[in-house]
Parts: C-alpha cells; structure tokens; sequence
C-alpha cells in the first residue's frame, strides 16, 4: 500500500479510534472481475469485530453471503497542504487518514441478535448527546432485517 512506509500508522489502537471516530465504511467486494461498492457506518465491537447492517435489497447483501474476502476502507479526515506553508522547497501534496481491513463476513440470522446489533450500533452512533434511542421492539425494525 501507498504511502511510502514511514508515513504509514501501525499502531492498531490508533487505527482502532480512526473506526470509531469515522465509522462510514466503504465497503469493497469483487464479482466477475467487477467491484460492488457500498457505504455503511460499521461499528468496532471491542473484540476485533466489525458491527454493520446491509438493507436486504441491497445487490450487495447477497455477494456478502458468500464468505468471499471484502476490503473495508475507513476514511478519516484529509486535506491539501500548500507549499506555502513551509520554508523549503516542498511540493504541493495531500494529507489523509485511511484504514484498509480485509475479513470475511458473518451474517447473524437471529432476528434478536440483529435488532439488538442495530440498537447498540444506533446508541453509539447518537453519542455523546443520545437524542434519539432505538426501541428493540420498534415495528418498522421487522422489514430492515434480512430473513
């Protein structure tokens, strides 16, 4: 991977805090030579595991099932740097955070396990104000889960 090694993070609880500070997620599959792309917030569940929820109409949903390899990329923040910030003779260049994951999925097919998957992941989402709470019992829960 680009950049150059010295400028690459290797520090996992750093890059474990860029998941959870920008938990959008784009999430890379490949069917056919042909790359299937979605975005989703995924949630870092504490024991190396990525929380997410995929709506069941999503083309991308069936090529999950497949336990093929994904690449998850996590993009923190990014910014040009001038060179007129510094004093040599520096070219212009792009400063950026990303963290690439490679895995496999699992889906979790018990209808409670996935409710309360999408309440923990909606009460970290809501932080630090927690204006809204998601109830596990909310009706219109029933039609996002994938059966």
């Amino acid at each position: 991977m680009y950049p150059p090694k010295h400028h690459q993070e290797n520090d996992i609880n750093h890059m474990i805090e860029v998941i959870k500070t920008y938990p959008l997620a784009t999430l890379i599959s490949v069917k056919n030579n042909i790359p299937f792309i979605t975005h989703l917030p995924l949630i870092y569940n504490g024991t190396n595991k990525l929380i997410g929820h995929i709506d069941k109409y999503n083309p991308h949903a069936e090529l999950l099932q497949n336990s093929n390899e994904i690449t998850i990329i996590f993009s923190g923040p990014q910014c040009y740097i001038s060179p007129s910030i510094y004093t040599t003779t520096q070219l212009p260049t792009w400063n950026y955070m990303k963290v690439p994951v490679k895995g496999t999925v699992t889906a979790i097919n018990d209808a409670e396990v996935v409710k309360d998957s999408m309440v923990k992941m909606t009460d970290f989402l809501e932080q630090p104000e927690h204006h809204y709470k998601l109830d596990i019992n909310n009706p219109r829960m029933e039609g996002a889960i994938n059966y």
